[in-house]
């Protein structure tokens, strides 16, 4: 008697080896940034000289921080569009600071520490404000930071008397090597953007307030009925919001040794476009620190190659950014439609 057997090719997942999915939304990134360096490569041989490299990376260190800070607001469902106006009163504020305690502290490290000090309280603070409105006025978290990116630029217009806030000289000779020095070779402020990607990505992936702001930008009701405190989960992100443009405002006053009302325009934009660009989700509940990373070095390269080529009027990196915003978030949705 004989007995009937089943082919293993005929049984689902025995015999066979399922192929590897390729996750475009974790490598895409990625692959786009390699498909930029060819392209700048092509279009202009400087392009890949160790000095246009530093300088890309160097400018990349404000936007890219505080990208950085957007990436967990975004992730836990919300939004922040004062960011560039908080940098700008941040810097203000504490130029003004430093050339108030100079009489007093000198012109040495101390006065740059006092001013540095001032402008992360001052932005912790604000992120802080922020995150209040949001959660304990239960208001939009647009309509809220709508709101205070009009209030911090004026006041920094106001501070300025309309026109620039400028650091004291001597001042401003003590703080240049944040921004123009480095360590073997490597500008600090790549350093300091290394370092917080570093630490975010530490922070998002390996501690419970990361798992947490996912979990709320998934579903916040579910959350709170998982017992996660979501309103001070999502006022932390906010406040770590605040602390990265702090830390942006550190190494930003030493490059110009000013700010006006025009200082940090549009920063907001890049911020959020690295961040998208990234593979964060806009809606909320899946965030991407190396992503995010790699998505502010894209907007610098995109607006290097542009500037070297000259095939786009430097007017125009606006509308560009816009766009990549607009076209990173319709993949996303068709993306998501097809699972």
């Amino acid at each position: 008697m004989t007995q009937s057997s089943t082919p293993e090719s005929s049984q689902p997942g025995v015999g066979r080896r399922a192929l590897p999915s390729f996750d475009l939304k974790l490598y895409g990134p990625f692959l786009a940034l390699a498909a930029l360096v060819v392209l700048g490569t092509l279009a202009n041989p400087v392009f890949l000289s160790p000095g246009n490299i530093a300088n890309v990376l160097t400018r990349t260190a404000f936007t890219g921080i505080i990208a950085i800070g957007a990436t967990f607001v975004i992730t836990a469902g919300a939004i922040d569009l004062s960011v560039g106006s908080l940098a700008a009163l941040a810097a203000g504020v504490s130029i003004m600071t430093m050339n108030a305690l100079s009489p007093e502290l000198g012109t040495g490290v101390a006065v740059v520490v006092a001013g540095v000090l001032v402008a992360v309280l001052l932005s912790v603070a604000a992120g802080t404000f922020n995150g209040l409105l949001v959660t304990k006025g239960r208001i939009e978290a647009f309509i809220v930071t709508l709101g205070t990116m009009g209030i911090f630029r004026s006041l920094v217009t106001y501070l300025a008397d309309g026109g620039t806030l400028s650091l004291a000289s001597p001042i401003r000779t003590t703080y240049r090597p944040v921004y123009y020095g480095g360590l073997f070779g490597i500008s600090y402020p790549i350093i300091a953007f290394a370092a917080v990607a570093l630490v975010g990505a530490l922070i998002l992936y390996r501690t419970r307030f990361g798992r947490y702001c996912a979990a709320i930008g998934s579903n916040e009701e579910v959350a709170r009925y998982s017992s996660i405190r979501v309103d001070r989960i999502k006022t932390l992100a906010f406040a770590l919001q605040g602390l990265c443009v702090g830390i942006a405002v550190m190494i930003y006053v030493p490059r110009l040794g000013s700010a006006s009302a025009t200082t940090g325009l549009l920063w907001e934009l890049e911020a959020i476009a690295a961040v998208i660009i990234g593979g964060t989700m806009l809606k909320g509940g899946y965030g991407r620190i190396w992503g995010t990373v790699v998505g502010a070095v894209m907007l610098a390269l995109i607006d290097n190659i542009l500037n070297l080529t000259g095939a786009v009027s430097v007017y125009l990196n606006g509308a560009i950014q816009g766009t990549i915003i607009i076209v990173a978030v319709l993949l996303q949705r068709s993306g998501a439609a097809r699972r």
